[in-house]
C-alpha cells in the first residue's frame, strides 16, 4: 500500500472533487479534513462514516482512509507533522507544556470514523475560520501566511479540546475524576520521572501507596507503571518514526537511566531494538515511484 510523506512541517490544501483520486492509503503524518460542501462516505482503517457539510476528521499517521463521495465535494485540507506540533512550544513553559500534552492527545486519538467536533459551538468557530483561511489563501494580502498558520494553531487547539472530551478511551464508564486527575498528572508529567514514583502520585492525590495501584488497574484495566511504561514507549515510537532526535536524546527527554535501558525495555514490549524499529518504518515510508 503507497504511504504518503510530507516534506514540509504544515500544508493546506483545497480540492473540489467528485471522484477520490486515490484508493485506500496511508501517510506518515496527521492530517485534517474539513468538508465545505457535498455528501459521501469516509471510510478509516475498515470502518464508514456518511460524512456531509460542515465536518471535520482527523486522520492519524498510519491510519488507513479513502472517501466515495457521492455528491461533488469541497475538501479543505490541513496537513502537519510532529515537527510542526512541537514547534509550537519553544515560548514559556506553559507553551512548552501544552505542546507536550497536545502531541499526547493527537497520538491516541481514536482511530475511527467520524467528525471529531463534538461541541457545538466549535463546528460554529471552525466554519467560521475555514471561509477566513479560504480568504486568505485567494487574496494573498500581506502577511496571509501568518495569518493562515496562525488560524490553523488554534483549529488543532480545538480539535485538541473535542478529543480530549471523549478521552481517555481506555477508562471504564463509572470511572471517578480521581483517575482521570491521575491519567492527566501522568501525561503532564511523563518528562519528569522523580513526579511519576508511586509515592509522590499517591501523596499528590491523597492515596495510600498500596492502594494506588490497585485502584488505577481497577479503573483502567492496567497498573499505573504499565500505563506509564506504555505512554513512554508510544512517544518513543513517535519520535523515532517522524524525528532525527539521536537515540540518547530521546533517552535524555523522557527520563530513561541510559540507552541500555532504553534498548531493554524497547526490545521486550515491541520486538526489536529502536534503531531497528527506525530503519524498519523509515524503509516502509519511502514514497513509491510511479
Amino acid at each position: 500500500m503507497h504511504k504518503e510523506s510530507l516534506y514540509q512541517p504544515f500544508e493546506i490544501a483545497y480540492k473540489q472533487l467528485d471522484v477520490c483520486p486515490k484508493s485506500a492509503h496511508k501517510h506518515n503524518f496527521f492530517e485534517l479534513v474539513y468538508v465545505i460542501s457535498g455528501t459521501g462516505i469516509q471510510c478509516i482503517n475498515d470502518n464508514k462514516f456518511n460524512y456531509q457539510e460542515g465536518q471535520l476528521f482527523l486522520i492519524t499517521p498510519d491510519d488507513c482512509h479513502s472517501f466515495d463521495i457521492e455528491r461533488t465535494t469541497e475538501f479543505l485540507f490541513i496537513r502537519f507533522n510532529d515537527i510542526y506540533v512541537r514547534s509550537q512550544g519553544k515560548g514559556d513553559t506553559r507553551d512548552f507544556e501544552w505542546t507536550r500534552k497536545l502531541e499526547y492527545i493527537l497520538h491516541n486519538a481514536s482511530h475511527q470514523p467520524g467528525c471529531i467536533l463534538c461541541n457545538a459551538p466549535d463546528k460554529v468557530l471552525v466554519k467560521a475560520m475555514v471561509t477566513s483561511i479560504l480568504g486568505e489563501l485567494a487574496n494573498k494580502q500581506l502577511y496571509h501566511h501568518e495569518i493562515i498558520t496562525q488560524i490553523v494553531n488554534t483549529i488543532i487547539t480545538i480539535v485538541a479540546r473535542n478529543i480530549g472530551m471523549n478521552m481517555p478511551d481506555q477508562v471504564s464508564e463509572n470511572t471517578g475524576n480521581t483517575v482521570i486527575n491521575i491519567l492527566n498528572y501522568i501525561q503532564e508529567n511523563i518528562y519528569d520521572p522523580d513526579k511519576l514514583r508511586a509515592e509522590i502520585v499517591a501523596d499528590h492525590f491523597g492515596i495510600a501507596d498500596g492502594y494506588l495501584s490497585r485502584y488505577f488497574k481497577k479503573h483502567t484495566g492496567e497498573s499505573i507503571q504499565q500505563y506509564i511504561i506504555n505512554y513512554k514507549l508510544k512517544l518513543v515510537e513517535t519520535r523515532l518514526q517522524h524525528s532525527d532526535m539521536r537515540i540518547n536524546e530521546i533517552v535524555n527527554e523522557l527520563g530513561f537511566t541510559d540507552e541500555s535501558h532504553l534498548n531493554r525495555l524497547f526490545k521486550k514490549y515491541k520486538g526489536l531494538s529502536p534503531t531497528a524499529f527506525r530503519k524498519q518504518h523509515r524503509a516502509v515510508a519511502m514514497p513509491v515511484a510511479n
